[in-house]
């Protein structure tokens, strides 16, 4: 089995770069820096959503299949700087080249992680080759929009379309699946400043199971999993949680049965 790896950020703005762009002083606090940007973001554009380099990676969640089973975790711990989780997410591709799966992974995780790597210096030789280093790259690498070793979920069944591209947690919930539960990303800046890392990680976690489960479905739909082996994976995935016995999976279970 090749291993897969569906990822997901929840990012938080980078006051420290926002206060070097502007010039603002060691004796603005961060909660003032980060305010002034999204007013002024608010003025110019009509909405507060700062451009894709300004986006400070607060926490990767991760689902890894392999021929070992099914793990789902958010890398590091809350206080670990930002460097350190780029690092161990690309430390991840290094060393499995598993497929990459997203749910606009193209569109906002991707690019943020380009980003914010290239700000700290973190190498990541494995994922952006392609084909200089191993001539399978050439016509499979996780840049190009049209291969698949990375699979940018939302994209691909939107037939590369902006304008049909729907949501997770409306689609998660239709195919029978929980969705989100009682956050998105629009308050993971308030919950994170407000020193609720745990509820953010938490729900990373629960966000790239639903997007998990949906690209479970998508490869029956095209017939890579027939019904007793998509079955076994839906099953996987329920064990996996059920045995946690963690708070926000409790939660999620609930949901699930309820749906």
């Amino acid at each position: 089995m090749t291993p897969a790896l569906v990822f997901d950020l929840e990012t938080i703005p980078d006051a420290e770069g926002l206060r070097k762009l502007n010039g603002w002083g060691a004796d603005v606090p961060d909660a003032e820096v980060v305010e002034r940007a999204l007013a002024a973001r608010r003025e110019a554009v009509g909405h507060d959503f700062l451009p894709l380099h300004l986006h400070k990676v607060a926490v990767i969640g991760c689902v890894f299949r392999d021929d070992q089973g099914l793990r789902v975790k958010t890398l590091g711990q809350a206080d670990d700087p930002e460097a350190a989780l780029l690092a161990g997410f690309f430390k991840t591709i290094e060393r499995y080249t598993p497929k990459l799966v997203s749910w606009n992974g193209s569109g906002f995780d991707l690019p943020v992680l380009h980003y914010r790597s290239l700000i700290h210096g973190v190498p990541a030789p494995r994922y952006w080759d392609m084909g200089d280093e191993d001539r399978d790259f050439k016509f499979n690498n996780y840049i190009s929009r049209y291969h698949m070793r990375h699979l940018d979920l939302m994209d691909l069944l939107a037939k590369y379309n902006g304008r049909a591209n729907a949501p997770l947690d409306e689609l998660a919930k239709l195919c029978g699946f929980p969705g989100k539960l009682g956050m998105d990303g629009s308050k993971v800046w308030e919950a994170w400043s407000q020193g609720r890392a745990d509820e953010v990680r938490a729900y990373c976690e629960t966000d790239v199971v639903n997007t998990w489960l949906v690209y479970c479905r998508f490869r029956f739909l095209r017939g890579e999993l027939d019904r007793t082996a998509y079955e076994s994976e839906i099953a996987l995935v329920r064990d996996t949680l059920s045995a946690s016995g963690a708070p926000h999976w409790k939660e999620y279970m609930a949901a699930w049965d309820a749906a």
